[in-house]
């Protein structure tokens, strides 16, 4: 169904088909036609942060900003669906156009900017969720006009508020979109954030009567130096996990296509083996006791078991969704259940590993 309505879909604005996409796929879900739209994947249990996952096949933030299509999104199967980026207060983001795709790489790029109506409302909608299938995780940021040297104000109160409707919990200290974000991500400040995160999530953890993981996400951006120090500060304070990765600012492997010189974060196929090098090197440097999920550049199974390879236990895609639509769901699943059961055939081909 979704290769008939893609070449509509890529006739119009990228933004504007992302909405028309997702109030589709609500339209199709609650007329009960969601068999149209893919064939849920067989289960393939898998186990992180102390949850079982149906399958370790999810969405990455950013597609439903607002929570306000859990149901729908899961019913296409997904293992686990990440809702957000939400902030305390509304904000409208960038200004427009700020999202275009590239389609002859496989690639979005997107300055999108945290726009979202704010935490109350996502939590609403999250509350109205039946969630019947797959988990649930809720990204959290900060607003635009908070400074760095209160983001953390911003962070603990959406952690709070969301921390009961959640099974995890993703801290965003990596869009390219938000001015001075990323600073967020240098030792020092990551440290004081991740320590003042984690004492609420215990303090949470005793007032509610469960302990929600508390993942981070990271940049695809940093040094080999920054890893180093970010692996530091996640293990000593012993995150619950890992995202790997959000979008790049660079644009190799685009530099001559249309909307390349457009500011934002570069995402698709193009990302895949910068996000799966940092996704590595952060496995050689964090305990295995430390999941990761490897997100950037998924547009095929083997993708998916590249990054397993690399060292992630669940992956995440979004662009590939755009350009590939929910038959990925079950290719990537597929691809890691052929990994899981035949783990002596070694290394993969060479054109994906």
């Amino acid at each position: 169904m979704y290769a008939l309505g893609r070449p509509f879909l890529f006739t119009l604005g990228a933004e504007r088909a992302h909405g028309l996409g997702l109030a589709g796929l609500e339209a199709a879900y609650r007329c009960g036609l969601r068999g149209m739209l893919a064939k849920p994947p067989r289960p393939l249990p898998t186990k992180a942060f102390g949850l079982t996952f149906p399958n370790p096949v999810g969405l990455a933030a950013g597609l439903d900003k607002n929570g306000a299509h859990i149901d729908a999104l899961l019913a296409l199967g997904f293992g686990f669906v990440e809702v957000g980026t939400v902030t305390p207060l509304p904000q409208p983001g960038n200004p427009r156009p700020r999202m275009f795709r590239l389609p002859q790489q496989q690639a979005v790029i997107n300055r999108l900017g945290f726009n979202n109506e704010g935490v109350d409302v996502l939590v609403r909608n999250v509350e109205r969720a039946k969630r019947t299938t797959g988990l649930l995780g809720i990204n959290i940021g900060k607003n635009k006009d908070t400074p760095n040297d209160r983001a953390e104000y911003d962070y603990l109160l959406c952690l709070r508020k969301v921390y009961a409707l959640a099974d995890y919990v993703t801290v965003n200290i990596s869009s390219p979109n938000t001015a001075g974000l990323r600073e967020l991500q240098e030792e020092q400040a990551l440290r004081k954030l991740v320590s003042c995160l984690r004492d609420e999530q215990e303090a949470l953890a005793s007032k509610h009567g469960k302990r929600v993981p508390v993942l981070v996400k990271i940049s695809p951006d940093l040094s080999e130096s920054d890893i180093d120090a970010a692996a530091r500060v996640l293990g000593d304070l012993k995150v619950d996990g890992v995202i790997a990765t959000n979008t790049t600012i660079g644009r190799e492997g685009v530099e001559d296509a249309p909307f390349a010189t457009e500011t934002g974060g570069l995402s698709g196929a193009p990302l895949m083996a910068k996000a799966t090098t940092v996704l590595r090197m952060l496995r050689t440097r964090l305990d295995d006791a430390i999941p990761l999920i490897g997100v950037g550049g998924i547009l095929q199974g083997a993708d998916a078991a590249t990054k397993q390879a690399a060292g992630a236990v669940l992956v995440q895609t979004y662009s590939g969704l755009v350009y590939r639509g929910p038959a990925l769901i079950g290719e990537c699943v597929e691809a890691l259940r052929r990994r899981k059961e035949a783990p002596s055939r070694g290394t993969l081909p060479p054109d994906h590993a």
